[in-house]
């Protein structure tokens, strides 16, 4: 039951759909420009970086927000932490498939970086120099995303099984699981860019979109 009003409240948080709002508010649906997407990439190339940064924060503090209530809400709880991914998990099941806008959200990147923010600074800081690295060396935001997700999966784990989240042991494997789903999905929802990466039509940061 825990795990179901965790999801609940994520994925309604997930809903608030910025990329989207943020589109409406300048007179366009985000979804009918550059890549289709509703979330802050697309925002970038079709609205600035201004916009695009708007839009990436607004997108991580609404998963914040969702581990933050579920941690509340089960203050206590020798499982909170995994109660906790569980409204993450929502609220990036919200963003990526809102209801109302035909399952068309974005890919939940900025979503899983509201996860980082409210799991564990040390994984912000190495998913941050990981993506930011990458999209340096390589220009692609997509595969910055792909490693950013693998190494939240990899972290997960490795912090889980040191016993630095209030989790019990018996659920620690359902928490590596629930990482893993969400490493996945973001890989999955990244498809088309894998497609495109792998016969040289990706576009790169500054690039027009081909």
């Amino acid at each position: 039951m825990e795990r179901l009003i965790c999801l609940a409240i994520g994925y309604a948080l997930g809903l608030f759909q910025t990329g989207y709002i943020y589109g409406k508010l300048h007179n366009i649906d985000i979804r009918q420009h550059g890549s289709g997407n509703a979330g802050a990439t697309n925002v970038v190339r079709t609205l600035g970086k201004k916009a695009g940064i708007t839009v990436f924060f607004g997108d991580a503090f609404k998963t914040i927000f969702a581990c933050a209530a579920a941690r509340i809400l089960f203050a206590g709880h020798a499982d909170v932490d995994l109660f906790a991914l569980w409204g993450g998990f929502g609220a990036i099941l919200g963003h990526n498939f809102p209801f109302y806008l035909k399952f068309r959200g974005g890919k939940g990147i900025a979503a899983t970086a509201g996860i980082l923010a409210a799991t564990d600074w040390r994984m912000c800081v190495v998913c941050a120099i990981v993506f930011f690295g990458t999209m340096y060396t390589t220009k692609y935001v997509s595969v910055g995303s792909i490693l950013l997700v693998i190494a939240f999966f990899i972290m997960a784990v490795m912090f889980g099984s040191a016993g630095d989240y209030v989790i019990s042991a018996e659920s620690l494997p359902e928490y590596y699981v629930l990482a893993g789903v969400i490493m996945v999905m973001a890989i999955w929802r990244h498809r088309a860019n894998i497609r495109r990466l792998m016969n040289g039509t990706e576009n790169k940061i500054g690039s027009k979109k081909k």
